[in-house]
């Protein structure tokens, strides 16, 4: 039974290439452009593992963590952060909200799948 994987990205492209390298290692992919869709996605269930862009218009990556982690239904969810760089701040605050972990951009086929893999070890 394969793994769901959920990416919430504003990049369309990011998008594009995440659901192409993970379902080449078997993953079902699902996307939303926004924190919000992200949220109501996790919401319908079913989802393992969300990889979460910290860099987003309207409700960034920790904003979107922090709904997450006060909702009760979704509270649990397993997430990993998808990020360019990082401040120590908002790594600080990320792995205080209980992150997976963490994967680079652009986005590297073995790098993501190996980091993906880790997640669910």
């Amino acid at each position: 039974m394969s793994k769901t994987v959920l990416v919430v990205d504003d990049d369309v492209m990011n998008l594009r290439m995440a659901e192409f390298i993970l379902s080449k290692a078997d993953y079902k992919v699902l996307k939303a452009n926004s924190g919000r869709k992200g949220i109501e996605l996790l919401k319908q269930g079913g989802i393992d593992l969300t990889l979460l862009d910290i860099e987003m218009p309207e409700m960034n990556g920790i904003a979107t963590l922090e709904l997450i982690r006060q909702d009760e239904a979704i509270r649990e969810s397993k997430v990993m952060i998808l990020a360019a760089s990082i401040d120590d701040g908002m790594k600080e605050k990320a792995d205080q909200l209980g992150v997976a972990g963490y994967a680079g951009k652009p986005l590297m086929p073995a790098q993501l799948q190996a980091k993906v893999a880790e997640a669910f070890a």
